[in-house]
């Protein structure tokens, strides 16, 4: 039996009938529910064309919304980079023979995961300064607070995925004379990273929308300026606040899309082997990945 196959029950006539009643009923309760909170806010004249006009003006947009949303995809864009690169240093940190790195590397991880988010940005930005006697950049305060954290989840996800690869994949390339380092970055990584990336994908899309808890150090990022001092000037906070979820929602669901595209193209490349060793062979062919040794990290 092929070892991409899937097991799975088909349901048979009951068990369609039960899957099309229960859709129906689900379907017809949210349309309820939507009804409900379109009739609530209808009540209280929040679809009111006063309240929406703004979001006709070009200055809205210019002067409120698009600054906000770029700097929230810049903030986001810099902390996926500098977390994805702390995830798998200390993932690898995590997971070294030497108990001198790997006992740091894990109170490192699980310090920065058990602190809330919006205390790391608040610590960072008030605290950094008693001790450099320097201004934190607001910019910065959140980038680090959002690598710290994402990138202490994203470390425990490679770990993870790291330990799901197969021993047959290691211990063929210590069989051919590959160094821990070279079987970290040349075997097991790109595999993990493979296996976790719905995870990886999840926790990028947390990411860009934890940027909005910048808010608590003033940092004008969509939710400050698109929200916040929108509403201000306009009295239309429940509107800013629907136009500010929709545009995360894209993002997000543009995220989601290329993270889709991403998986199927390295599937594409990366074919499972048919033999446990047949990764192995042909990455140790590449020239200067062979080597004496077994040194561990």
């Amino acid at each position: 039996m092929s070892t991409d196959a899937v097991l799975y029950d088909h349901p048979g006539p009951r068990a369609k009938v039960r899957n099309l009643v229960l859709t129906v009923v689900f379907g017809v309760g949210a349309l309820a529910l939507l009804w409900w909170v379109y009739s609530r806010f209808d009540e209280k004249g929040q679809w009111a064309g006063d309240l929406w006009k703004p979001f006709t003006e070009s200055s809205t947009w210019t002067d409120y919304i698009l600054p906000g949303l770029q700097h929230t995809l810049e903030a986001a864009a810099v902390a996926m980079v500098l977390s994805l690169a702390f995830g798998v240093i200390f993932a690898v940190g995590r997971l070294s023979d030497h108990w001198w790195v790997r006992w740091p590397a894990g109170a490192i991880v699980e310090f920065f995961r058990a602190v809330p988010l919006l205390l790391l940005m608040f610590f960072i930005f008030f605290g950094v300064p008693f001790l450099t006697e320097q201004p934190m950049s607001i910019f910065w305060a959140v980038v680090i607070g959002l690598t710290l954290y994402n990138g202490s989840v994203l470390a425990e996800a490679f770990r993870a995925g790291v330990r799901s690869v197969p021993k047959g994949q290691s211990e063929a390339a210590y069989a051919i004379g590959m160094r821990k380092t070279q079987v970290m970055t040349h075997v097991l990584i790109p595999q993990a990273a493979r296996a976790m990336l719905p995870v990886i994908v999840s926790q990028l899309v947390v990411l860009v929308k934890d940027t909005a808890l910048g808010y608590i150090i003033s940092f004008s990022e969509l939710l400050q300026l698109g929200v916040n001092n929108l509403s201000a000037n306009f009295g239309n906070v429940v509107q800013a606040a629907i136009v500010a979820a929709v545009i995360y929602i894209l993002v997000n669901s543009a995220l989601t899309a290329f993270a889709g595209w991403l998986s199927r193209r390295t599937r594409r490349k990366g074919r499972a082997p048919r033999s446990p060793g047949a990764a192995v062979q042909q990455v140790a062919i590449e020239p200067g990945l062979g080597g004496g040794g077994g040194g561990a990290l």
